[in-house]
Formats: structure tokens, sequence, C-alpha cells
């Protein structure tokens, strides 16, 4: 965050402090529950899939650590990391398309990936996810304090 420099420590403090509550407020919006993902999926199914994925359940779990989604097409049931929740809604909507393309073809194959070229952000948000992957294999440098 930039500072004007004539800005006293109190000001300074009192401005962080205001941009963080701001930021916390956008975070919390951007947050959804597993109803609304649950809404947002079906949108997404009959946007890109004429309603023809209809997943039983969509919901958050904490247990994925290593995938950012899952599905069980024999139970219609979609499970999306909670690492993804923050992130940015196109990013959130491709992990979604993604699942919900497994409930009309369940492997990798050329089939699923013509599938999932209805979404206009693909490659955006696969770039976006492998860039967050490796910033996490990242060496955390130590942060040079502030002047």
């Amino acid at each position: 965050m930039l500072i004007p420099a004539r800005m006293s420590e109190a000001e300074e403090r009192r401005w962080v402090s205001v941009m963080l509550d701001k930021l916390a407020a956008q975070e919390s919006r951007r947050i959804l529950g597993d109803s609304e993902l649950a809404e947002r999926a079906e949108r997404l199914s009959a946007q890109y899939f004429d309603g023809r994925a209809r997943p039983t359940s969509v919901r958050w779990v904490t247990n994925q650590n290593t995938r950012w989604g899952s599905c069980t097409p024999v139970e219609g049931s979609i499970r999306l990391s909670h690492r993804l929740q923050g992130m940015p809604e196109y990013v959130v909507d491709y992990v979604l398309v993604h699942e919900l393309a497994h409930l009309l073809v369940p492997g990798h194959g050329p089939r699923f990936w013509r599938l999932l070229e209805a979404y206009p952000r693909t490659e955006r948000a696969r770039g976006y996810l492998e860039g967050v992957v490796a910033a996490g294999w990242l060496p955390h440098l130590p942060v040079a304090p502030a002047e």
C-alpha cells in the first residue's frame, strides 16, 4: 500500500486500518456459502452445458489440499477446495465448470476438453491456478523493512 509521506504515523495507522477493513469486506462478499455455490453451479450448467450437468450436491471442503475440486459422477457430487475461497470469480467458475463437465464426461480425454472450450476464461483460470501452485514452491524471501 502506498501512503503519502506527509501523513503522520497516527494518520497512517488509521488509513491502513480503513483499507484493511475495506479489503476484508470485499473478501467476505466473494466467499460463497454452499447454497450459493450450488446455485452458481446450476447457472453455469445452464450457460455452458444447456443444463445437462446436474449435480446432486456442491460444497466446499477442507480436506482437499492437492486438488482444486473433485467430482463423483456416479453420486453427482462436486466438492471444491476451501483454498479457492477468495480467488477471483472466474477462477472459481472455471473449477465449477471443470467439475460440471465431469458429470457429462468422467475422464480428461479430448471430449472432456472440448466441453471446457465453452468457458471463455479456461486458459486464464488455469494460468492463475498454475501461478498459485508455483508461488507455493517459491522460497519466502525476507521483506525489507520500510524506510
